[in-house]
């Protein structure tokens, strides 16, 4: 009689925090760790989970994360997470991502991290980087591909009903500029983009309604949103275009015309690399029928 053989895992995981004792979510949840830091001192990857973007790391985590980077240990971060790694210094002159709603808060308060908003997923060899929460698991199955083979990442990701290709969040995001935050000139300029971006618009006609000369405002309009005028009304162009995939029946050319644009093809290779998903692509995925 043939024993079943017992499966061998590829992880062993633990949760740790600076002192291994339990602690209260936000929600009022208590979460008990497996121990604190000191007993993972030879991790070989360390997850640092979804947080606050203003939660702060114990300076003993600090270091624990600074030294287990300095002998190998590789450092990846889920969402929000990013903000607590990028505390520690070790994503410096690094590329970086996190959920798109907050990449310009990162950018402004790390500017040695090169952010790259759309991308779900930042391989910096040793470090690593996911977008939104959800993209913890697109970044997991990263990482078993990364470590255990192709092979066992298409396996695992079939058994939990996951996509296995994701690799941009910019398909998802809105375009949500934190207005707040940046000079009055620059957000006048962007409240009238929202409302103008289907006309013809020049650098030169945006820097008039802020009252800049033109190399002024391309400086301080890419300092407050992270994008230079060209591109951040690409982006609302592309914006308004994925909504009227997803709630309307018209053809892309006549989306093309009602968001600004005279080519279609031209605009087409714009949204492609914009989501990473051709228009009819996203129209397939996303597409809401309208209730009768």
């Amino acid at each position: 009689m043939l024993q079943e053989k017992k499966p061998t895992p590829f992880f062993d995981v633990k949760t740790v925090n600076a002192d291994g004792r339990p602690i209260t979510t936000w929600d009022g949840m208590e979460v008990k760790p497996d121990g604190s830091i000191n007993e993972a001192v030879d991790s070989d990857t360390i997850l640092i989970p979804p947080a606050d973007a203003t939660d702060t790391l114990p300076a003993e985590a600090v270091s624990w994360i600074q030294n287990c980077h300095s002998q190998g240990t590789h450092i990846a971060s889920i969402c929000l997470g990013a903000f607590l790694l990028a505390k520690t210094g070790i994503l410096n002159n690094k590329r970086a991502t996190t959920h798109w709603g907050y990449v310009n808060r990162l950018r402004q308060q790390f500017p040695l991290i090169k952010v790259e908003p759309d991308q779900l997923i930042i391989d910096n060899g040793d470090i690593f980087c996911s977008g939104g929460s959800n993209a913890g698991g697109d970044l997991a199955l990263y990482l078993v591909a990364k470590y255990c083979g192709e092979k066992v990442a298409s396996q695992t990701a079939r058994m939990m009903l996951m996509d296995s290709d994701r690799r941009y969040q910019s398909t998802y995001s809105v375009l949500q500029m934190e207005k707040h935050q940046v000079g009055k000139e620059v957000a006048q300029v962007q409240n009238w983009l929202d409302d103008h971006y289907n006309k013809e618009i020049t650098v030169d006609l945006l820097a008039e309604k802020a009252g800049m000369s033109r190399r002024t405002f391309e400086r301080h309009f890419k300092n407050a949103t992270g994008n230079s005028p060209r591109r951040y009304l690409q982006l609302i162009r592309v914006e308004n275009a994925k909504q009227l995939l997803e709630y309307s029946d018209i053809t892309f050319d006549e989306i093309t015309y009602l968001v600004g644009y005279e080519d279609s093809s031209t605009f087409s290779r714009m949204f492609k690399k914009t989501t990473g998903l051709s228009p009819n692509s996203y129209k397939k995925k996303y597409y809401h029928k309208p209730v009768l």
